[in-house]
C-alpha cells in the first residue's frame, strides 16, 4: 500500500505551514476525508496515493501527517466516513417497524440497484467499491467494512433487532448485483442485471414477509 511519507519536502512543507485553529483542522480533516472516501471508490486502495488525496483536498501533501499517521488509517478512516453517509439517510427515514421502515427500505433497494448508482462508484456504496480489496486486508479498515455490512443487513431486515437472515440475504443480493452490474463491459448486460436483481429483491421480500406470518 502506498503511503508516500517519503515524498521530497514533505517534513519541511509540514513544519512551515501555519498553526491551524481546531475548526480549520477539523474542516479540512472532514476534505481530506471527502476525497479519500470519493478516489478510493472510484479507482480503487491500492491505486490512490496520499499525494493524490491531498491534491482532490485542496490541501498540501504535507500536512497529511498532522491528521493520520499513515495511509492504513485514513483508508478505515475513510470507509467508515462514505458508510455513514450511505447508511445514515435511509436509516433516519425508517422508523422503527410498521409502514415508514418498509418505505424507507424499498427506497433504498431502489436506488441502489438503479443505474444512477451503477454509473457513479465514487459516491456509491463503499462495500460494493471495495470489499474486493478489503477482502485481503487484516486491519481497521477490514473491520469497518464488516461493520458497515452488519449494519446494511439490519437495516434491510424485517426489524433492527430480528435475527433471521433476510437481511443479510438482501445486503449479499444488492451488493454482487451492483458489482456485476460495474464488471460487465455491455450496457444491455449492465441492465439486465440490475432487473434480475431487482426481480429476486422482490422474490426475497415476499418470501421473509411469508415466513413472518406463518411464524406468527
Amino acid at each position: 500500500m502506498k503511503d508516500d511519507r517519503d515524498h521530497p519536502n514533505c517534513q519541511h512543507r509540514e513544519y512551515s505551514m501555519p498553526r491551524m485553529s481546531a475548526a480549520e483542522k477539523q474542516k479540512s480533516h472532514e476534505r481530506i476525508l471527502d476525497a479519500a472516501a470519493r478516489l478510493f471508490r472510484e479507482r480503487g486502495i491500492e491505486a490512490t496515493s496520499v499525494a493524490e488525496v491531498m491534491q482532490a483536498a485542496g490541501l498540501t501533501h504535507g500536512g497529511f501527517y498532522k491528521h493520520f499517521p499513515s495511509k492504513q488509517v485514513l483508508v478505515a478512516e475513510a470507509f467508515r466516513h462514505a458508510a455513514e453517509g450511505a447508511l445514515s439517510g435511509a436509516e433516519a427515514e425508517a422508523a422503527p417497524g410498521g409502514p415508514a421502515r418498509a418505505e424507507a427500505r424499498a427506497r433504498y433497494m431502489a436506488r441502489y440497484l438503479s443505474s444512477e448508482h451503477m454509473s457513479d462508484a465514487g459516491h456509491g456504496c463503499p462495500i460494493a467499491a471495495l470489499g474486493a480489496d478489503l477482502a485481503r486486508d487484516e486491519g481497521a479498515a477490514r473491520a469497518e467494512a464488516t461493520q458497515a455490512l452488519e449494519r446494511m443487513a439490519a437495516f434491510l431486515g424485517p426489524d433492527a433487532h430480528s435475527e433471521d437472515d433476510s437481511g443479510l440475504a438482501l445486503t449479499a443480493l444488492l451488493v454482487g448485483t451492483i458489482t456485476l452490474a460495474r464488471l460487465a463491459d455491455r450496457p444491455d448486460l449492465s441492465a439486465r442485471i440490475l432487473e434480475a436483481g431487482k426481480r429476486a429483491a422482490a422474490m426475497l421480500e415476499k418470501c421473509a414477509e411469508e415466513g413472518a406470518e406463518q411464524a406468527g
